[in-house]
């Protein structure tokens, strides 16, 4: 059975953070910030299930200075003191979804990926801990976002539920693009593309190449992250996303997390920036985490100069053969919205995510008053999210 944090640790909150924070309707817990990166990253070496956005380097640079994600919560499990055996960064409902509602949601790690994570060898006992310090917190429900529903993760929190007989409620689900990196680059993209749609990138490309020498690039040591990012920020303000307000090289805080996480990571091996060139003429770049056997691939920056040329196409072409090459990878995660209109046609494996709400008492009424709220609330906002979403798709297909 896990121990929990002792509490002599735990964030209480002052009448000036309890008046910031009101109405979360849940008691003190301990800070992210405050959670030691030793055993966070031991932990990270043991998990169950991967996850690289909630990598200690990744999410402390997250929590520390991004747009709208810090001063994020941790519930984790410990098996003694210096053993954290389970982690999932949190914040309240009320931050979440502006509902005043007593329960925990997954923290957003400026990745659309948000699994726990879990020893593998003590998942369940894991899971046990987590559920026990929420529930200490006053919470009566955890709400994990944007979760792997068919991995290591949720099988151990749906078998702990289960025997007090209670099971998680999927939310809502969707799949998204993945790759496969265990068969040949060339068989892969055939299979997927076709020869004739292969034979059209090829003309892009050689057209590209009239501009310069075509050279796929990778950044991995700290040195050559410092030069990476700064091109990948670039790129990406230059694009739609700096039209929309929302690259991140247009916000300091944004800028100084992905400069610090990126550096980080490739200290540990966790990280690569790559960058395709035309000469010497950057024309897309993108960030890959690495966490075990699994690559994410963030973020993607293109020059839309050369959009004729497909740049973020050519770039992730040359991706899925960096990766498929890579016997340390097994597949790589796009962390793109579902039907992708750039990554799904190229990338044709498929990942079941969703959200899942964990009860934390059986037959607890305030658990279906949660339910109903964010059912309420998604029948709402779903028509202008799709609105939105469709709009964004047609400039990123472009």
């Amino acid at each position: 059975m896990a121990d929990i944090a002792d509490t002599s640790t735990a964030r209480r909150a002052s009448s000036k953070d309890a008046n910031a924070r009101a109405p979360d309707a849940v008691g003190a817990l301990t800070p992210l910030a405050g959670v030691s990166a030793g055993p966070w990253r031991a932990l990270s070496a043991r998990a169950a299930e991967p996850n690289g956005y909630y990598l200690p380097e990744w999410e402390l640079a997250v929590n520390a200075s991004a747009r709208g994600r810090g001063d994020t919560d941790a519930l984790g499990a410990w098996r003694d003191a210096s053993s954290l055996i389970g982690l999932v960064p949190v914040i309240s409902m009320w931050r979440a979804y502006k509902i005043p509602l007593p329960a925990l949601v997954s923290a957003d790690p400026y990745g659309t990926l948000c699994t726990p994570l879990l020893d593998r060898d003590m998942a369940e006992e894991a899971v046990t801990g987590i559920l026990q310090q929420a529930r200490r917190a006053g919470a009566h429900a955890l709400i994990f976002r944007a979760t792997s529903l068919d991995g290591a993760a949720m099988k151990a929190f749906t078998d702990v539920l289960h025997r007090s007989r209670m099971q998680p409620a999927v939310l809502q689900s969707h799949v998204r693009a993945c790759l496969d990196t265990t068969g040949d680059a060339d068989d892969v993209l055939r299979e997927a593309l076709g020869a004739k749609k292969l034979k059209e990138l090829r003309r892009q490309r050689n057209r590209l190449a009239e501009h310069g020498a075509i050279n796929f690039d990778v950044a991995r040591t700290p040195a050559e992250m410092t030069t990476a990012v700064e091109t990948f920020l670039m790129l990406e303000a230059s694009g739609w996303k700096g039209q929309r307000g929302t690259a991140l090289g247009q916000d300091d805080g944004d800028a100084a997390f992905v400069r610090r996480a990126t550096s980080a990571l490739a200290e540990t091996g966790q990280c690569e920036i790559v960058t395709l060139r035309a000469g010497e003429t950057p024309v897309a770049a993108a960030i890959v985490l690495r966490h075990q056997d699994r690559a994410f691939y963030f973020k993607l920056g293109v020059d839309e100069r050369f959009a004729k040329f497909s740049p973020g196409v050519q770039l992730t072409l040359e991706l899925t053969r960096h990766l498929c090459a890579d016997p340390a990878i097994s597949m790589v995660d796009s962390t793109a919205a579902p039907d992708h209109p750039m990554i799904n046609p190229i990338w044709r494996g498929r990942l079941a995510i969703g959200d899942v709400l964990i009860p934390l008492r059986r037959g607890d009424p305030v658990v279906s008053l949660i339910r109903a709220a964010l059912g309420l609330r998604s029948a709402i906002r779903e028509p202008v999210r799709r609105m939105v979403h469709f709009a964004r798709a047609r400039q990123e297909k472009s």
